[in-house]
Parts: structure tokens; sequence; C-alpha cells
């Protein structure tokens, strides 16, 4: 039985592309820190001569990022694949990161600072290799701004329609209150 959508699911705004030159990026990022270990040294070779590149397609071919109307998701992982779901209304900052090396294979960084994160126990997203990094930061920034607005204007109605049911209740009880009251 197919499963009903419900007014609440999220609408895809946009799913991100992922720039192929990330795979070389990761070999070479893995394999600085095999040379800077004892044992990475011996496994340097069997990384650099084809391990690397197996890992870093496989890699690549599993990267998802797609941006909803109310979060962002995020799949990486080959053996152990992390999925994380952050609400837009949680997302304070987006911040871009661009270094030589990344600069130099076209690559950047993007960092996400949520809400309700306590020191030390923060789960950092990051998104390694977006197309137009900063384009899609805007867009997620942009997609954030338009929900919060959304939920201001419905809270500020739900604030209104209480304030007029308050009245009525009020009016009523009044209304009541002088039918009781005997007349002079």
């Amino acid at each position: 039985m197919p499963a009903q959508e419900s007014a609440h699911e999220a609408h895809i705004i946009e799913r991100a592309s992922f720039n192929p030159l990330i795979r070389p990026y990761l070999v070479l990022n893995i394999a600085f820190l095999l040379t800077v270990s004892i044992v990475g040294i011996v496994a340097l070779p069997f990384w650099l001569l084809g391990l690397g590149q197996w890992w870093a397609r496989h890699y690549f071919k599993r990267l998802l990022c797609e941006l909803s109307d109310r979060n962002l998701r995020y799949r990486k992982g080959i053996l152990v694949t992390v999925e994380k779901t952050i609400p837009l209304e949680n997302i304070q900052d987006v911040t871009f990161i661009e270094g030589p090396l990344l600069r130099y294979f076209h690559l950047a960084i993007l960092k996400f600072e949520t809400a309700g994160n306590a020191a030390g126990q923060a789960n950092e997203m990051k998104l390694v290799g977006i197309i137009d990094a900063q384009e899609f930061r805007n867009r997620i920034l942009e997609a954030r701004d338009r929900l919060k607005a959304k939920e201001r204007t419905a809270a500020k109605s739900s604030e209104a329609e209480l304030l007029a049911a308050i009245q009525r209740d009020v009016r009523e009880m009044l209304e009541l209150m002088r039918g009781r009251q005997p007349r002079s």
C-alpha cells in the first residue's frame, strides 16, 4: 500500500552536484595522513597504486546532498554510511572554506553551524566538493530565511486568531453577566 503524502513532507528544492576532482583530493589528503604515520608509510604504496582510487571512486558515487524547503540532507561513506539531516531553522551560519589545496582542485568546503549544539558535543556537518559551493550556500540561507518568515507569519496569524477568540469569549461573558444582573 503506497504511503500517503502528508502536508508537512519536505519538497526537494535542489540536489547538489559534486566536483569529480574531489576524488584525487581525497586520495592525496589521506596519502598525506599516511605519510605522517609510521604504519601509514607501509600502506602508502597500496593506497597510491589502486586502493585509494577505488575508495575515492566509490565514495564519490555515494555522495548525496539535497536541499528541501524544510531541511538539508547529506549522505556519504562506503563501509560506514553517514547520513545527516539538519532542519533549516536550526542552521545559524554556513561557512565557506577554500584553501590553497582546495583551490588547486577547484573545491571548497561548506561548514554548518547549528543551534542547540553544546560545546564539544556538536556534530559538525561539512560538505566538500559541491560545484558552485558559494551559490549553493546562498540558496541554503535563502531557503532558511523563507522558512523562518513563513513560520513568523503563521505565528502572527495564530496569535491574531487567539486574540480574536479571547475577545469573543470576553464579550460573551460580559453579555451573560449583564443579562443576570438585576435591573434597578
